[in-house]
């Protein structure tokens, strides 16, 4: 097999590997949401003190999230192992998604610990944020990995360190602290703390209760967030007209943060309804995926627009 064709597979591996890794985010939102987080008592690995245990509705939630974790983290080790089996020896490109594959697994280790201390501990909100928090950076890593095995490909081998390259960087690191803020409004309960939309109870400036400030403190974040994803499209195509992928990478975030807030105003609107709490948890980790690729897109400007000295 030629190294762009292991390149190529490694990519598709790795895409897999991200998908997966989403789809967990999202079912780690639905045990929370069917109050399922104990569905297996405060047993690990035994689920209910049995490796398969009986089987209620709880029970199958939790003990079905576990399985899908499984099959993340044996993904990511192939991920791992096969850049470090393919690699060319001394190859740039195979030195940094071998890292990438390394960094992948000690995160996914570290996923790990936390789910286990999570039950252990009977799900504090800390614990439940740093899990989340892991599966999003772990989610984050593959993408970015999987992007860049297809550089060769896709024409964007170049990085460049500009002002557009800095704002879709800390746009995504931005992005990032909105879906914790958004997982601990959550993990607190305080869903219900502000009612209305888009003020809270009415007010632009609530002080009733801590709650309330958390929940207003995550809606303010997103405001903030959709005001410039709004701009996102606009921006790109001034600093890299003519790079579709970077154009298609700022819709595609303008979209979701819009779907995102949306939702949010339906939830608050419609006393939190299950189905919409699971989309706005799946929204979240889509909008934070969407934001890496945008980063990543962004810093590597198409073929030719980075030798020209385009910023």
């Amino acid at each position: 097999m030629s190294d762009s064709n292991r390149l190529r597979v490694w990519s598709r591996l790795t895409w897999v590997a991200a998908a997966a890794t989403f789809f967990l985010i999202a079912f780690g939102g639905f045990v929370r949401i069917s109050e399922s987080g104990l569905g297996c008592g405060d047993d690990w690995p035994l689920c209910n003190g049995q490796l398969v245990p009986d089987m209620s509705f709880a029970t199958m939630i939790e003990f079905g999230h576990r399985l899908v974790a499984a099959g993340v983290a044996m993904l990511v080790i192939a991920v791992a192992f096969t850049a470090f089996k393919w690699g060319t020896s001394g190859d740039p490109l195979w030195t940094r998604l071998k890292r990438a594959g390394l960094v992948a697994v000690v995160l996914v280790v570290i996923q790990i610990m936390l789910g286990a201390v999570t039950v252990w501990l009977e799900l504090p909100p800390a614990s439940v944020i740093l899990h989340l928090g892991t599966a999003m950076l772990l989610m984050g890593l593959l993408v970015a990995a999987a992007l860049n095995a297809g550089s060769a490909v896709a024409g964007r081998t170049m990085k460049v360190s500009d002002a557009a390259s800095g704002a879709a960087m800390w746009t995504a690191v931005y992005g990032f602290v909105v879906v914790l803020a958004g997982g601990l409004v959550a993990n607190l309960d305080a869903g219900h703390a502000c009612q209305g939309f888009p003020a809270c109870n009415g007010s632009w400036m609530p002080a009733d209760n801590p709650l309330m400030h958390i929940h207003w403190g995550h809606r303010l974040l997103a405001y903030v967030l959709l005001v410039w994803a709004l701009f996102l499209p606009a921006f790109v195509k001034k600093r890299r007209p003519g790079d579709a992928g970077a154009m298609r990478a700022a819709v595609t975030v303008t979209v979701l943060v819009v779907l995102q807030v949306l939702i949010a105003a339906g939830m608050v609107s419609m006393s939190l309804p299950d189905w919409m709490r699971a989309t706005h948890v799946a929204l979240g980790a889509a909008v934070f995926g969407a934001l890496v690729w945008l980063a990543w897109t962004v810093a590597r400007p198409a073929q030719g627009r980075a030798a020209a000295g385009f910023v």
